[in-house]
């Protein structure tokens, strides 16, 4: 063991501590740790000096980085939409933009790889760097890690600019990955072998099907001392890496293939966090940190064409992703545009792991790689700047849940006015002309003359996100439930009641497979007279201020912490975290995850913030 190696491991400790006393948010975690390796190296105090031990962890940082960044595809994108669509979802689709985020992504990448080759041409025109193809792949990278934080802390992942901004990304770095692998290939005299590149991707796909079912049964197996799940992902990053190397192929594109695999596995949150946790926690800090220790700045500024060379490459990694504000423009408004377009040309990742290979292979200099990585550097201080100067939210992404109700009485009208109006668009209707002229004051009341299912259809009722049928007609509502499913109503709530047990079973039946939340009136009285006896609070939370809410946990500065040191734990009560589906037991220690579910009482005046902090409101769609 050296002192250099302590040394590398505080600096990994020191980086966000630093970067969280000093609330720099705009500098991505990796970019800080180059620059703090720059500062130990032989650049600054010179007291980091690499040994096998250290190189080797360098290199399984760089193996786990890929590895996480396949992990991170979100391979939902690439669905076929359904050919048989409901009516509602067919409205919806004529509305929406005719340009999808898959086709976006397509046209402004493709245009960014022809202005990355422009660019490889100019240099070797103009002397300045002679090897083609490896400023291709240079110039072609993003930085999917820091893109993907970027989108995180804005709530963008979810949203049509998040994931159109993500696939370019996704491409920014699968496809220079193969180009580098097919080039590393050929320079190392292995081109005839090229082919056996294949057998990488034969083997991940024999692994996926061998291990597809895998985590749907790993609570039988899985304990605290065995950890069974990340045994099998180190396996499958051992084996495809191995494989990879074994075949002439670079061991990044085993790992990254890894990801993928384990990806598709479908893993639970808690195993990706712990995946992460192993990686940013320990083996990628030494990957980004080497990196700047073997940057000599003071040997870069004795060359004058390096000093050249700096804001050249800088320059090309900007321009070479210019063209994708024209594909970004088939969607998105102009300042989202611009936006995006700052935010793809970053690029780091890529860009280390590149300059590795060709160190290897001998194709560039001490001098050219250190131009190339501080050049990558300052993209990574613009891009994220940039984004988060430039990010408007689209009109999409204002709109509100629409809610209708059907049937207008005490009930459905005051519970109507305690919905947020800043996350609801509300209407409610009846066919009860005294009702209605008892509350048409309030200007989101209206009266229909026949709530027969195509009437409905026709005064667009069931276009909506979520239906509440509140009539005081039981079969009224159970015919409006069942239809409004039929229509593509995304959620259905009525209330049923029956005395006929044989047809209230019927209608269980029936209302349970068409996908309708229901209730009666007996059962909700019921449990709730038992909250009240076994929780007499229960009693202030339903009739005081206090509401209760239910949030997803989304944003991963909350991952990890005890609720007892939330921010706002003393304005909020969680009483239920349901995680993967499952009740936990709640106390003050428990540590939430990304994933999450929050049951929880506050003010209502209090939950926007805590909205905002944690995530939007849980709307149902995955739980």
């Amino acid at each position: 063991m050296s002192i250099s190696l302590l040394i590398v491991i505080f600096a990994a400790f020191l980086t966000p501590m630093v970067l969280n006393r000093f609330n720099v948010t705009l500098l991505p975690t990796a970019v800080a740790e180059v620059l703090l390796g720059i500062l130990l190296g032989p650049s600054g105090l010179n007291v980091i000096h690499t040994d096998t031990l250290l190189n080797y962890l360098s290199t399984f940082g760089v193996i786990f980085l890929l590895f996480l960044s396949g992990m991170e595809i979100d391979f939902s994108l690439f669905n076929k939409k359904e050919t048989t669509l409901s009516p509602l979802a067919q409205k919806k689709a004529a509305k929406a933009p005719t340009h999808s985020p898959v086709k976006v992504a397509l046209v402004a990448y493709s245009a960014s790889l022809g202005m990355a080759f422009l660019l490889a041409l100019a240099f070797k025109f103009l002397g300045l760097f002679s090897n083609i193809p490896l400023a291709f792949i240079l110039f072609s990278t993003i930085a999917l890690g820091v893109v993907i934080a970027v989108l995180k802390e804005n709530e963008l992942l979810n949203k049509p600019l998040g994931q159109t901004l993500l696939l370019i990304s996704v491409l920014g770095e699968v496809v220079p990955l193969l180009c580098l692998t097919i080039y590393s290939s050929f320079v190392s005299g292995r081109g005839n072998s090229v082919w056996l590149i294949f057998l990488v991707f034969i083997a991940g796909a024999l692994i996926f099907r061998r291990f597809r079912s895998f985590f749907t049964s790993l609570d039988q197996i899985n304990k605290a001392t065995t950890q069974v799940d990340i045994r099998l992902a180190f396996l499958v990053i051992m084996t495809l890496v191995i494989l990879a190397e074994t075949v002439g192929a670079e061991n990044i594109l085993g790992a990254f293939i890894a990801g993928i695999v384990i990806k598709l596995l479908q893993p639970a949150e808690s195993t990706r966090e712990k995946l992460d946790a192993i990686g940013y926690g320990l083996f990628i800090p030494f990957f980004f940190i080497l990196t700047g220790a073997k940057i000599n700045i003071w040997d870069l500024l004795a060359s004058p064409k390096t000093l050249i060379l700096i804001p050249l490459f800088f320059l090309a990694y900007l321009l070479a992703k210019g063209p994708t504000y024209l594909g970004l423009r088939l969607r998105f408004k102009q300042i989202n545009a611009l936006a995006g377009t700052f935010l793809v040309q970053t690029t780091i990742t890529l860009v280390l792991a590149t300059l590795t290979v060709a160190q290897n292979l001998k194709v560039i200099s001490n001098e050219q790689s250190g131009a190339f990585i501080l050049a990558a550097v300052l993209s990574c201080l613009l891009g994220p700047l940039c984004f988060n100067k430039l990010h408007r939210p689209e009109p999409e992404d204002l709109q509100k849940s629409q809610v209708h109700f059907i049937g207008v009485n005490l009930i459905t009208v005051n519970a109507a006015e305690q919905l947020n109006d800043d996350w609801y668009d509300i209407a409610l209707y009846t066919d009860w002309p005294k009702n209605y002229q008892t509350y048409k004051y309030k200007n989101n009341v209206h009266l229909v003359n026949d709530l027969s299912i195509p009437a409905l259809i026709k005064q667009q009722v069931f276009d909506t996100d979520i239906l509440v049928l509140g009539h005081s007609n039981v079969e009224i509502n159970y015919q409006l439930a069942l239809a409004a499913k039929e229509y593509g109503v995304a959620r259905v709530i009525t209330r049923i009641q029956n005395s006929d047990p044989d047809s209230m079973t019927e209608m269980d039946k029936r209302l349970s497979d068409a996908g309708v939340e229901f209730f009666t009136s007996f059962a909700t009285t019921v449990g709730m007279m038992r909250a009240i006896i076994e929780s007499p609070s229960t009693l202030d939370l339903i009739t005081g201020d206090s509401r209760l809410y239910e949030v997803v946990v989304r944003n991963e500065k909350f991952a990890g912490l005890e609720l007892r040191k939330l921010p706002f734990i003393k304005e909020i009560t969680v009483s239920r975290i349901f995680r993967n589906r499952r009740s936990i037991p709640v106390n003050g220690n428990t540590q939430i995850q990304v994933g999450d579910h929050l049951l929880f009482s506050a003010n209502k005046e209090v939950v926007n913030d805590i909205r905002k902090q944690i995530s939007k409101l849980n709307e149902y769609d995955n739980f």
